[in-house]
């Protein structure tokens, strides 16, 4: 996934508001921490099978509506600490790959 046209185009939004001075790491991290539990809770007291189908449901514009809040801080915070996503979230799934192989992970969700 490419992030980058996101995160300029989220900067820019920040920028022309005059937002940055607002936008430190820890007021960032707060935000997107607010903006997932907004995401669970749409969750909160579902079913299995109600959580699987809520896309067809009137909620669905709901859940997309917090992802892409969710996703917008996480983008923004990211970029206020000069992390490079794609590059974080490669060594990330490598260093998944190495420590849960397929052989002792393969149908497991034991951590390890």
């Amino acid at each position: 996934m490419e992030t980058t046209g996101w995160t300029d185009r989220i900067r820019s939004f920040a920028e022309e508001r005059e937002w940055q001075q607002f936008h430190t790491p820890k007021n960032l991290v707060m935000a997107l921490s607010v903006e997932a539990s907004e995401l669970v809770e749409i969750f909160q007291w579902l079913t299995a099978e109600e959580s699987a189908t809520i896309m067809s449901t009137e909620r669905g514009q709901a859940v997309r509506d917090e992802v892409a809040d969710v996703m917008t801080y996480l983008l923004r915070f990211a970029d206020v600490l000069d992390i490079d996503l794609d590059a974080a979230m490669a060594a990330k799934i490598e260093a998944s790959a190495q420590r849960y192989t397929v052989e002792h992970s393969k149908g497991s969700a034991a951590k390890r």
